[in-house]
């Protein structure tokens, strides 16, 4: 059985990794999982930069493997600049695009639900 914790690098040798995970506990990670991720577990150690790791716990030791990381600062950054970018595109007397959308969704659910609830 697997769950999915955050964690730092604390140290990275020949024989994997060691990390401290969010409740304090101390896992290993392998040789083979940390060589296919060397750049994620390097900027780990050197920026305390929290990663996620899927963990399986045999008896009191913890082994780790890293898990897809969803959150992506730079690809945050980039997007973030992106929408500043075209918020000119907007009209100024109008309601906004994404404000539109919500209400056309909030609409279409209350609709939805007037049409399938029980009465």
């Amino acid at each position: 059985m697997s769950d999915t914790l955050g964690g730092i690098v604390i140290n990275l040798n020949v024989y994997g990794a060691t990390i401290r995970l969010d409740g304090g506990d101390l896992a290993s990670a392998s040789a083979s999982d940390v060589e296919a991720h060397r750049e994620q577990y390097q900027r780990s150690l050197v920026r305390r930069k929290r990663l996620s790791f899927e963990v399986r716990r045999r008896g009191r030791r913890c082994a780790v493997s890293l898990a897809p990381q969803i959150r992506d600062d730079e690809l945050e950054e980039q997007i973030a600049s992106y929408l500043k970018s075209t918020e000119e595109w907007e009209s100024p007397d109008g309601i906004a695009a994404a404000e539109r959308h919500f209400l056309r969704k909030k609409r279409r659910a209350a609709l939805f639900q007037s049409k399938h609830s029980p009465t």
